[in-house]
């Protein structure tokens, strides 16, 4: 069952534009690991949020992409820019207008 993904990730203050632009290095090991979506946003009245959308195929797909080393190395190089603040949802997607 396809699994859906949100959250937000709080950043140090002026270090947002530093996470977005590790965020969304091109790679194309996750696209290999099971997903099928993943978005990076930002909003003007927070200046110190990025806002990430994530589909993967299962939820085991995402899980087992948190053992690629390209994961876990930008992970680590995105900690010393994260304040700390962060959301997180997640769901199984059941259905959507947009296709059968």
């Amino acid at each position: 069952m396809t699994h859906a993904r949100l959250g937000t990730l709080g950043t140090k203050p002026g270090r947002r534009d530093e996470l977005v632009a590790l965020l969304t290095r091109r790679g194309d090991e996750l696209a290999q690991a099971g997903c099928l979506l993943y978005e990076v946003g930002i909003r003007d009245d927070e200046a110190d949020t990025v806002f990430v959308a994530e589909l993967w195929e299962t939820e085991e797909a995402h899980r087992a992409s948190l053992d690629l080393e390209s994961v876990r190395a930008g992970i680590a190089e995105a900690m010393p820019l994260l304040s700390g603040q962060m959301t997180s949802h997640y769901f199984d997607v059941v259905g959507s207008p947009l296709r059968d």
